[in-house]
């Protein structure tokens, strides 16, 4: 399992910007393929952003265009920029990782709010 830390949550007005952080405690971190997830109010946890070892990156339609994941593996770090915000992307945000043929990690952080204001 891996221990993830997630940071860089807070209150933004919509249409603003944010950038969240999530350090992972594995030593083969450059090996897993990374996601951001997040959880609105009373409904399930969702993809938002992946990224595999090899840097190719994945998006959920809600926000394609708007959010960018990236990755340093010196720094065993992913990072979720997030531009033009919107009231709907408020929630809990977490981190995970997973092998590139295995499932997400049962093991969540205590993740980051993100509010944006209308």
């Amino acid at each position: 399992q891996v221990e993830l830390v997630e940071s860089g949550g807070g209150l933004v007005q919509s249409g603003g910007s944010l950038s969240l952080s999530c350090a992972a405690s594995r030593t083969d971190f450059n090996l897993l393929v990374m996601g951001w997830f997040r959880q609105h109010s009373g409904k399930e946890r969702e993809l938002v952003a992946s990224i595999t070892p090899g840097t190719s990156t994945n998006y959920g339609d809600a926000v394609k265009g708007r959010f960018t994941i990236s990755r340093d593996d010196a720094k065993n770090m992913v990072y979720l920029q997030m531009t033009s915000l919107k009231p709907e992307d408020t929630a809990v945000y977490y981190c995970n990782a997973r092998s590139v043929y295995g499932d997400w990690g049962r093991l969540w952080g205590q993740g980051t709010m993100v509010t944006v204001s209308a």
